[in-house]
């Protein structure tokens, strides 16, 4: 980020800013809306159940009046479209405003996280932007009091009302961050050129500052231009997306200690050792989920849990907005000795969703059941998997340590499907720093997509049209259902609930989480401890080292090897000749541990 691009003012922005849509244009943007939300929408019942809307009728009333009224300014054009879309609640469903407004993000030069003491809230100056010179006093660590003489917690509740999170903690932890950082592509820029905060300086002093809203240039949006399979497989909050990557070029990053990630996903992933007082653990902080090499995504998972203390192991997706589907379920499998089985997902059936399943190659699955739907008046088809179950299990477990997953409200997507599956596979305690997450359980494809799919055969017209100025739609197209003892039940609105939940203190957003790691290190001490690691295979004898288990099954290309009750300690049996051993080590008569082994072959090193 340049400096030019960090001190350009909001209000210059919106100076040189200029209406670009023709009437037609607005027309068919609306059009579009309408036939995208009446015809793929899979949230539209469920939406309009729990939230008394009808975006249909709103999309219907707007291209009767472009009919019989002047053309209104085009900023009121965007305001309204983005309210309807921001009904519905969900941060999958969206319209984003094209340039100039879709380009830049508006910003304040710091961040405001909030903490608490004794129940009790406050809003922490956490960060100032990179060469940002604030007023004397203003640092990390002052309260903010009141935003433009509102209370702030007040303040930040009329702006959560803006969003579209499920529930109420995503909309509030959505309306904090868009104090000060503000996406043009999904609202419109902001009333004031300037704000007015008050806050408590370190002295304990109030004081008062003022600071105009900025504007920076967007990274490149992560919608992929690539229209192939793993564009099928995406689910994620683009708008979160936009904002990481804004953030990561205002606002100094977090310190690169650790183990070592390779480049490819260095902004993926944090991995280091953490000590508590309950000991020391492995530290896992995901930060994105979207990639589109999946495979990779998933090996440098593999290798990072096997370098990191193996008694203990923390995974926090705090913040994380999603991604590839199958590259977050993947991960599952490394971390439970049971067999994983994926979220499945459905379309609502509607004649156009048929047309897209009987012409798109990989959704054959779901072409039976979508004309039995329509056929029968059901409302949606059969569910199926979004990740192959071959490839959700296509590794097994390779951390047997106890894990504690870490969570908050603006987990999003893929994340929601992730922490699902580890809920539904009983893998660990949830720690949450909000009850629930961000309740976003759907696979998103863009207009864009949708387009390219309908190809018109000769004599057919496609119900699509290309969008205008660079407008972009996107659509919640495939929901997602939980899996175990809560089958059959919807991520979308209801998320995944934490076990247990730990409210910010001021150290964990001033000092690197430091009472949240201890509060997690004090779950994973209450648990079992397990150990199957592979010592060696050689002169015919398999050696391992166990804990925790009582009884040890081995099986050889699938056929039953060795069984043996077992204590804590080296354990031998014979080899067999060559293949895939799988170890399932038992307590109590209850499967708590695994692992894969391939054999080398004849004439193999």
């Amino acid at each position: 980020m340049t400096e030019a691009t960090q001190d350009r003012p909001l209000a210059d922005f919106l100076a040189k800013a200029q209406d670009v849509l023709s009437l037609a244009e607005r027309r068919l943007i609306v059009g579009q809306a309408l036939l995208m939300l009446e015809q793929n929408y899979v949230h539209l019942p469920l939406k309009a159940a729990m939230h008394g809307i009808n975006p249909l009728q709103r999309l219907r009333v707007m291209l009767a009046r472009m009919s019989t009224q002047d053309m209104v300014p085009e900023r009121d054009f965007h305001a309204e479209l983005l309210e309807i879309f921001s009904s519905l609640r969900d941060l999958h469903t969206n319209y984003f405003v094209p340039n100039p407004y879709g380009g830049v993000t508006a910003y304040l030069p710091f961040l405001i996280e909030e903490s608490f003491e004794q129940e009790d809230a406050h809003y922490l100056v956490t960060a100032l932007a990179n060469g940002y010179t604030p007023p004397e006093g203003f640092r990390p660590g002052v309260e903010v009091t009141h935003w433009n003489d509102i209370p702030i917690e007040r303040a930040i509740r009329l702006n959560a009302a803006k969003y579209a999170g499920s529930n109420a903690a995503a909309r509030f932890a959505r309306g904090l961050e868009t104090l000060t950082l503000r996406p043009l592509l999904r609202h419109l820029p902001p009333d004031e050129e300037i704000v007015t905060i008050r806050y408590r300086a370190a002295d304990g002093h109030p004081r008062t500052m003022s600071e105009i809203w900025r504007v920076a240039e967007n990274p490149p949006l992560p919608d992929p231009d690539i229209l192939d399979e793993a564009t099928l497989t995406l689910a994620y909050d683009l708008h979160g997306a936009v904002l990481g990557g804004v953030k990561a070029e205002l606002f100094a990053g977090e310190d690169a200690s650790g183990i070592e990630v390779i480049p490819e996903f260095k902004t993926f992933f944090k991995a280091r050792s953490v000590t508590t007082a309950a000991g020391e653990f492995g530290h896992l902080r995901i930060w994105s989920f979207f990639t589109r090499n999946a495979p990779g995504f998933v090996d440098e998972f593999a290798r990072l849990i096997q370098l990191l203390p193996q008694n203990g192991l923390i995974i926090d997706v705090r913040g994380n907005g999603g991604g590839s589907g199958p590259g977050a379920e993947s991960l599952l499998q490394m971390l439970t000795p049971r067999r994983v089985e994926p979220e499945p997902i459905q379309f609502i059936a509607t004649p156009l969703n048929k047309l897209i399943c009987d012409r798109v190659d990989g959704l054959e699955p779901w072409r039976p059941s979508m004309a039995q739907a329509l056929e029968t008046g059901s409302t949606f088809s059969a569910a199926f998997p979004l990740t192959k179950p071959e490839i959700a299990n296509d590794r097994g477990q390779l951390y047997h340590g106890p894990v504690v997953l870490i969570t908050d409200a603006r987990c999003y997507s893929a994340t929601d499907i992730f922490a699902a599956g580890f809920k539904d596979h009983d893998i660990g305690p949830i720690l949450g720093t909000d009850d629930v997450t961000g309740a976003g359980g759907a696979n998103v494809w863009p207009h864009q997509l949708l387009t390219s799919f309908m190809d018109p055969e000769p004599g057919e017209e496609s119900p699509y049209r290309s969008l205008p100025g660079g407008t972009v739609m996107r659509v919640a197209i495939r929901r997602t259902l939980r899996v175990g003892l809560s089958a059959g039940t919807p991520v979308e609105e209801l998320g995944v609930r934490a076990d247990e939940g730990h409210l910010l203190t001021r150290r964990d957003v001033l000092a690197g989480n430091a009472d949240l790691i201890e509060h997690a290190g004090q779950l994973l001490a209450r648990l079992e401890r397990r150990r199957l690691d592979l010592d060696s295979v050689a002169g015919g004898t398999v050696t391992l080292t166990v804990a925790g288990l009582d009884r040890l099954d081995v099986y050889a290309d699938g056929r039953p090897h060795a069984s043996k009750d077992v204590a804590d300690g080296q354990v031998t049996f014979p080899a067999p000749a060559a293949g895939t051993l799988l170890l399932e080590g038992y307590r109590k008569g209850e499967l708590v541990a695994a692992r894969r082994v391939d054999l080398p072959r004849a004439g193999t090193g």
